[in-house]
């Protein structure tokens, strides 16, 4: 099964489960994420989701192997998927705390960033590739990473591809605290048991309006989803990924 379930109290945890592929977000993969969220929502005794991942990866982001084959509107139409993803993790009524495990890149980082908050391993790596093969980000990175880092940290992770390490997003802000391997996902579920004593109506409010104090992105997401999709059909695109599946540089025409 790609979604783990583990309950610890009010405490629901979440696992993506497919580390033969580094957690990889296929199609279905995002399904079943989103239908496992449906259910927490509409549980009234879970009082807090942790979101994590099996093996060696929180998530290396939305699986390239799909991606390599599709058009412009295939692509629209996986961008949807993904922000629909990702908004339904912020639309949720309980708060997401993500459980940063190991690798979180591209779409990985996205949906940790859609996550009310973020807990880190000391082995978790962090970063925004997509543009080495050849694509902006797709899933609200451009938005929320500037949003919760600043412009300048964004523009340097999302520009650059540049892996992060624990520390440093520690001190950007991307994630409020980092723990040992071993403690991390009791780190996570301590912190959602101490939310759920809180009201949780108060709980649900405080989120919303912290949401609203933000603007609304609605037009911003989908701006950004639809210059995902039309990349592409530039050649680039195909170049970028085709060169990580076989493994080798990209050479870019220019």
């Amino acid at each position: 099964m790609p979604i783990g379930r583990e309950r610890r109290g009010t405490v629901q945890v979440l696992v993506l489960d497919r580390p033969e592929a580094l957690n990889a977000f296929s199609p279905e993969l995002i399904d079943e994420l989103v239908g496992a969220l449906a259910a927490a929502a509409g549980d009234p005794s879970v009082r807090a989701v942790v979101l994590t991942g099996a093996g060696r990866a929180f998530s290396a982001g939305a699986d390239i192997s799909v991606m390599v084959g599709m058009d412009v509107e295939g692509a629209r139409v996986f961008a949807a998927q993904g922000h629909a993803m990702c908004n339904a993790i912020e639309a949720l009524p309980v708060p997401v705390i993500a459980a940063l495990n190991g690798f979180a890149l591209g779409g990985g980082c996205e949906v940790a960033l859609a996550c009310d908050i973020r807990v880190a391993s000391q082995a978790m790596t962090i970063s925004q590739p997509e543009v080495a093969l050849g694509i902006p980000p797709g899933w609200g990175g451009s938005q929320r990473l500037a949003r919760i880092a600043g412009e300048g940290f964004a523009k340097r992770m999302i520009l650059t591809g540049e892996m992060i390490g624990p520390d440093e997003a520690l001190a950007a802000g991307l994630v409020t605290s980092v723990h040992s391997p071993d403690a991390l996902l009791d780190a996570a579920v301590a912190m959602g048991e101490g939310i759920a004593r809180m009201s949780p109506s108060a709980v649900a409010l405080s989120k919303s309006l912290i949401h609203a104090a933000l603007g609304d992105r609605t037009g911003l997401l989908a701006a950004e989803a639809e210059a995902f999709a039309l990349q592409f059909d530039h050649p680039e695109r195909r170049e970028g990924m085709t060169a990580f599946l076989e493994k080798r540089p990209p050479v870019w025409a220019g």
